[in-house]
């Protein structure tokens, strides 16, 4: 990109400046009543933007539960559209537990969070943290469990492999072991579909 086009500038300047002057000129006993009208205005302005700020805020700052795990099942595919946080969430029943996961193509398989491995039944002092794993964080030791069943709608897997994070996971995380059970992941309009 060029730089700054200095003639436009100046042009518009101008433009601007003489407009300014013609509306003063012709209205120089009403000074008064346009500053007023022009401090509401600002107001109003500063107000919206401040709105917006605020709004961007709030949206950051919910509670994962209270708009992520979306998703509706519709034939033969899993809709999720994409958060407010830039990623796929979906709510699954896991044993009988509802689990809000993090879908996640770079896991190898179904991460679960001490929270949510303990809701389902699982005691950390019973698990064998024998695994590795290299995260954005380090290396993770992790526990091998069973989960008896995955659903989403009328979507049931059973028997799936997963694993217990022995560090600190906010989320669980979704992870290939699961997402292979799709014949096809596909991203677009700002949702995934997953098709049986």
């Amino acid at each position: 990109m060029g730089g700054p086009d200095y003639a436009r500038l100046t042009y518009l300047g101008i433009l601007i400046a003489v407009i300014l002057g013609s509306v003063l000129m012709t209205r120089r006993g009403e000074l008064g009543k346009m500053a007023k009208q022009a401090g509401v205005w600002l107001f109003i302005f500063v107000a919206v933007i401040a709105a917006i700020g605020m709004w961007q805020d709030i949206r950051k700052t919910q509670p994962l539960g209270a708009t992520l795990g979306t998703g509706r099942v519709e034939g033969d595919k899993i809709i999720i559209p994409k958060q407010a946080d830039g990623h796929y969430h979906l709510s699954l029943q896991v044993n009988d537990q509802t689990l809000v996961f993090l879908v996640d193509t770079g896991a190898s398989q179904i991460v679960l969070s001490q929270q949510d491995a303990t809701e389902l039944g699982f005691k950390s002092a019973e698990l064998n943290f024998w695994m590795q794993a290299q995260t954005a964080n380090g290396t993770v030791r992790m526990a091998p469990v069973r989960l008896d069943t995955v659903t989403v709608g009328d979507v049931s897997a059973r028997n799936i492999q997963a694993v217990v994070n022995g560090g600190e996971l906010r989320q669980s995380l979704l992870g290939m072991s699961y997402l292979n059970l799709f014949s096809s992941i596909e991203i677009k309009q700002d949702r995934m579909i997953l098709t049986r």
